[in-house]
């Protein structure tokens, strides 16, 4: 991972998350308040004009300038909690101009701590942990199958991040929600997809896809 791959992630992440902008503010209109795509999107696109403007020295600049742009940038929830998670992400990493795979499977850890301590979500709370946990899991499983980070071990481990947040974004639509705006519906939170858990997807599948390249 280095400063190009790290830009060429959010970047991703960002035409994503403005081409799912609709189907984010439609799932989180049966659940929540309707602002989660819109917000995202503004969000994402922050982040690109921040970093357009910088030169970070390594992928850690790279994550913590994204997260402290989200923080500021996103309402509602998602800004502190997407925010917190790169934030995370970035101090985690070593400094230099590029890092392993193990150092930034570790960091993408990091920032799922962050996630959770922020906002005491739990898997099966029908929330952005349902999907991002299950992602950094399947990332290290995947790493350690391959042999570490040779011979593409960070592409094999980011493809697997993004099939295993698919997986827990699909199971979040049986659960009912414990956590967020979502919670105070009680059982008529149950069948609906959680926009959360769609939007980590989008940004673990934008992963997989810049590591691809």
């Amino acid at each position: 991972m280095d400063v190009a791959l790290a830009r060429a992630w959010l970047d991703a992440a960002a035409d994503a998350l403005a081409a799912r902008t609709e189907e984010l503010t439609s799932l989180d209109a049966a659940i929540g308040d309707s602002d989660h795509g819109v917000n995202m999107n503004r969000g994402f696109g922050a982040v690109r004009t921040a970093l357009a403007g910088a030169s970070p020295a390594g992928p850690g600049a790279v994550f913590t300038l994204a997260g402290t742009t989200l923080v500021s940038k996103v309402g509602g929830a998602s800004g502190p909690l997407y925010g917190s998670a790169f934030r995370a992400l970035g101090k985690a990493l070593p400094e230099g101009a590029e890092v392993d795979a193990a150092a930034f499977g570790a960091g993408l850890r990091a920032g799922l701590d962050a996630l959770v301590k922020l906002g005491g979500a739990a898997p099966g709370d029908k929330t952005i942990v349902d999907a991002y946990a299950p992602a950094v899991d399947a990332y290290d499983a995947a790493l350690r199958e391959h042999g570490g980070d040779g011979d593409g071990g960070l592409a094999a481990a980011a493809r697997a991040a993004a099939g295993a947040a698919a997986e827990g974004m699909r199971a979040t639509v049986p659960l009912q929600a414990r956590k967020g705006r979502a919670s105070y519906l009680g059982e008529r939170s149950i069948g609906h997809q959680d926009p959360g858990a769609t939007s980590t997807w989008l940004i673990f599948q934008a992963l997989a896809d810049a590591a691809a390249t």
